[in-house]
């Protein structure tokens, strides 16, 4: 089942796009460092649900994928893989010896939208600050996953903070300096934050990431299960710096090219300085619905994990990029497809836990 499955119909793009700035976020002194900042540990969850899942072969391919990235950071940092104590024989057949694993139950995998957003604040303090995770507007069954976040703030012994908010961390991008981009349609939507304003919003998202300025772009709404997340197109890789995944020959019929050229407009407007990697054109799988992305990718101590497709000519160009932008770090690029058919890549089933 594809993540895009999930949903028939729909299209309707989010109006308004823009950038704003608010004062006094963050009160309380937490915030979330960017991403490539030294990590203490890498959270990841495992996947069991037979609703998501139902045929079985299929969530042993997905497994196996979780296995091999979480077994490729295991080489950087420390790697946390959670899972109920009755999944902890299966997965560990797969997982290397330098995965640990934890009992806290899982359904699926998503760790970027379920798991815990850590914050410190200037006196080194680390705590958990909790996005509720609604299964993407309780368009999946999240029992399990819905605790993870608090359930891991209790096994760390750490205070769990709250936002306000309903949603996922694959939401919003930050560069953690002081500046957030989102797309409206997954976070200025009745299935999360139903009544909310988008400057309710977005002073919640500045406070709880401790940002001061915002920086949207309208998105998608109802085209895939989580109304068209921003970690699927672009990440940050320093203050005012953004890479981008765009097609190469864009589809005006696609609502995904459209709104995805819209983003690049908005940050460049926005004053940043915007790297381009062009999506693959060849790819291992032909599905339309198939989700490749470069830009989804996971920054750990000393290395980039990254997809590949099996297109040479982009794949390097990925590559250089990385390179470029996350000097001296090793460049890991893996055949993610199975994550790529859900709709997702490797920084959606990542979450990292910064060094304090």
């Amino acid at each position: 089942m594809k993540r895009r499955d999930m949903l028939l119909g729909g299209g309707a793009m989010a109006m308004g796009a823009g950038v704003s700035e608010v004062s006094g976020a963050g009160q309380d002194g937490y915030f979330v460092p960017a991403e490539e900042a030294r990590h203490a540990q890498t959270f990841m969850q495992w996947p069991v649900s037979r609703e998501v899942y139902s045929d079985r072969w299929h969530l042993e391919e997905v497994q196996q994928t979780i296995a091999e990235i979480a077994n490729t950071i295991a080489e950087f940092e420390p790697v946390t893989m959670l899972a109920a104590a009755q999944d902890h024989a299966r997965a560990r057949r797969v997982l290397s010896d330098q995965v640990r694993l934890w009992d806290v139950p899982t359904e699926d995998l998503w760790c970027r939208d379920s798991g815990p957003v850590f914050v410190v604040n200037a006196s080194g303090a680390l705590a958990v600050r909790q996005i509720q995770f609604n299964g993407w507007g309780n368009k999946q069954g999240h029992r399990r996953d819905a605790q993870i976040a608090r359930r891991v703030a209790q096994r760390l012994g750490l205070p769990l903070l709250p936002s306000g908010l309903i949603g996922e961390a694959g939401g919003v991008e930050q560069d953690g300096h002081g500046l957030l981009m989102a797309h409206e349609s997954s976070w200025v939507n009745d299935n999360r934050n139903p009544g909310m304003s988008r400057d309710q919003i977005e002073a919640h998202l500045l406070a709880a990431y401790g940002a001061k300025r915002m920086i949207w772009s309208e998105g998608v709404r109802g085209e895939d299960i989580t109304d068209y997340h921003i970690d699927s197109l672009a990440q940050f890789t320093a203050p005012g710096r953004v890479l981008i995944n765009l097609p190469k020959h864009p589809d005006q019929s696609d609502p995904f090219h459209v709104a995805a050229l819209q983003t690049h407009d908005q940050l460049v407007a926005a004053g940043l300085e915007v790297d381009v990697i062009p999506e693959p054109e060849i790819r291992r799988i032909n599905d339309p619905e198939f989700v490749a992305s470069y830009a989804n990718y996971y920054v750990c101590n000393g290395a980039v994990i990254a997809a590949q497709f099996g297109d040479t000519e982009t794949d390097q160009i990925a590559r250089q990029a990385l390179a470029r932008h996350y000097p001296g770090r090793e460049i890991v690029m893996l055949n993610v497809d199975p994550l790529g058919e859900l709709g997702g890549g490797i920084h959606c089933a990542t979450q990292q836990m910064p060094v304090v």
